[in-house]
């Protein structure tokens, strides 16, 4: 098993911090999500503050202790913070980086050169697609960010219109396609081959990004028309730089944590021996945090250089890129405490408890549960590891195929209707400007599109093949 997913099976099976029941912990659950949305919607409390709020309303109400619950609370918002955080301020600086030294605008350029009117929405779903194979959602988003609201900006289009198909890009990739580290932990959970998920995996993904992407995307512009958001979207690169980097130079720059981690995910394949020298050097280069500070190091001399930066200029660069970006963490990292109160007080247990009863098909079974576990905690990971050590036991009896079809509906339930436990929710609430409602009415509708669609293509495959 990969250590991936023997750190998250571990985390499964921590005692809760509450003996409360299972209606109980359904009431929790409710209270906790009500609180939160009402907080925000009904009074315009920040979602920091709600969230953090909302946490404790959960454990009070599922019967833990309060020191506890806020033990939770600042666990998980310290895990998201360290992981993602880190992760967030280097792609944010990456971004400035690209602003600032006119790569941005290059980028954009081209593309809108190459790709203009209704070809747009395909090319973002293209571009999200070959970014997003190897990285973590939220690495995904931030390396993007930039390139989807200067486009939308530049070339007048509605940001849904153009964010849609990225963020179905990213999210399709995230949850079907190894070797994302997600559909990988499963794979090596019920024991299928790599090689015929990964086929399926193509076979599923494509009908499902284009009908979650571009065709949604259409629809998602008519439910919320807004802009790409003033404050968080780069400005034209001044007049007066000596040049801008080439496009290959700015395209290099950004693909090179794609790259590097690409690399590792290939090299655990082939390799598999974590004392091996070559792995545990593609271990460190290859992981999300040296990838991305080794993006942003190169970035001094790809962008920064041809620009005319002086060592002072990049270093107000640095600083600017990281200034707006302060909410956001905050947000994004109480949504991982609320999620990690969530699973502390037993509610994925839960979950997986009552599933155990059902009587319905393996395939449609495995995704039940990950809707049922990805609702109530807000993490696709722990959706779909929860999932995949359930239902292993059942791919013993099942051909190559239909074993590979498995970990496909674990991760397509795993991705179901994103809410307010999820930590990409506020993340694309705070990158794109959205209200609540908003997120809800396009990014989580979005979501859910991607998983039912996926779902269903898997049930249908199992009939043919």
């Amino acid at each position: 098993m990969t250590r991936l997913s023997v750190e998250m099976l571990a985390a499964d099976t921590v005692q809760p911090i509450t003996s409360a029941g299972h209606a109980q912990l359904g009431i929790a659950v409710l209270a906790g999500i009500a609180v939160i949305v009402f907080l925000i919607t009904k009074f315009k409390l920040h979602a920091f503050l709600a969230l953090t709020i909302g946490s404790l309303v959960l454990g009070a109400v599922a019967g833990a202790p309060l020191d506890k619950a806020i033990v939770s609370f600042t666990t998980g918002l310290g895990s998201t913070v360290a992981g993602v955080g880190v992760l967030i301020a280097l792609g944010a600086i990456l971004g400035k980086l690209l602003a600032d030294s006119g790569g941005a605008d290059q980028i954009v350029d081209t593309i809108l050169a190459k790709a203009g009117g209704r070809a747009m929405p395909w090319a973002m779903v293209l571009i999200a697609s070959v970014i997003g194979l190897p990285l973590f959602f939220e690495v995904g988003i931030v390396l993007l960010i930039p390139v989807v609201l200067m486009v939308a900006r530049r070339g007048n289009y509605s940001l849904m219109r153009i964010g849609i198909p990225a963020l179905a890009g990213l999210s399709v990739m995230h949850g079907l396609i190894p070797p994302h580290p997600g559909p990988l932990v499963a794979i090596d959970a019920v024991k299928a081959n790599l090689g015929v998920t990964l086929a399926l995996g193509i076979v599923v993904a494509i009908p499902t990004v284009i009908i979650a992407g571009p065709l949604f995307s259409k629809v998602a512009a008519r439910w919320v028309d807004v802009q790409a958001p003033d404050r968080m979207i780069p400005e034209r690169a001044s007049e007066s730089l000596e040049r801008r980097p080439g496009f290959g130079a700015t395209l290099a720059t950004v693909l090179l944590p794609v790259v590097l981690m690409l690399a590792k995910a290939l090299v655990d394949i082939v390799i598999d021996d974590p004392a091996d020298m070559t792995q545990r050097v593609f271990d460190v280069v290859g992981s999300p945090l040296v990838a991305l500070l080794a993006a942003v190091i190169v970035a001094f001399f790809t962008l920064g250089r041809p620009a005319g930066f002086t060592k002072g200029r990049l270093q107000q660069t640095v600083e600017k890129g990281l200034m707006p970006i302060a909410g956001i963490l905050l947000i994004v990292g109480a949504g991982g405490g609320f999620k990690q109160t969530l699973i502390d007080c037993g509610v994925g247990q839960m979950i997986l408890d009552i599933s155990k009863d059902w009587s319905i098909p393996a395939l449609l079974l495995a995704w039940l549960i990950a809707v049922a576990i990805r609702l109530a905690t807000g993490s696709a990971t722990v959706a779909t590891v929860s999932a995949a050590g359930l239902v292993a036991p059942l791919a013993a009896d099942m051909s190559t195929t239909h074993t590979a079809l498995l970990v496909l509906a674990i991760g397509a339930g795993s991705l179901f209707f994103s809410h307010v436990n999820d930590a990409g929710f506020w993340l694309v609430k705070e990158y794109f400007g959205l209200s609540v409602g908003q997120t809800v009415k396009t990014w989580s509708v979005m979501e859910t599109i991607i998983s039912v669609v996926a779902g269903g293509l898997v049930l249908l495959l199992s009939l043919v093949i």
